[in-house]
């Protein structure tokens, strides 16, 4: 019987592969905003699994779409910046 794929491996996303987190998988809206910049990516890629799950949980947790939007942007803005982690957030309750 084959093995099972590690959840942290994530989706392909345009030919791309985006990791999750030990949680929580990576949305679609976040993939689309992280696979095509370069720097984002890497920069997730670099990431533990923890902190990626820290990041998804954030985004997932808005209530409103364009809060959502603007937690997408913010991270992929952030992770260029250098940023591990969400600031000012408390984690994700699901680990």
């Amino acid at each position: 019987m084959p093995a099972k794929p590690a959840r942290q491996t994530g989706k392909k996303t345009a030919g791309k592969n985006i990791a999750g987190g030990i949680v929580h998988k990576a949305p679609a809206d976040l993939r689309a905003a992280i696979v095509p910049d370069r720097a984002a990516l890497k920069a997730w890629n670099d990431i533990s699994p923890i902190a990626r799950n820290e990041w998804i949980c954030w985004i997932e947790s808005a209530k409103k779409p364009e809060t959502r939007s603007r937690r997408i942007e913010r991270t992929r803005s952030q992770l260029i910046g250098g940023d591990r982690r969400p600031c000012c957030w408390p984690g994700c309750p699901h680990r």
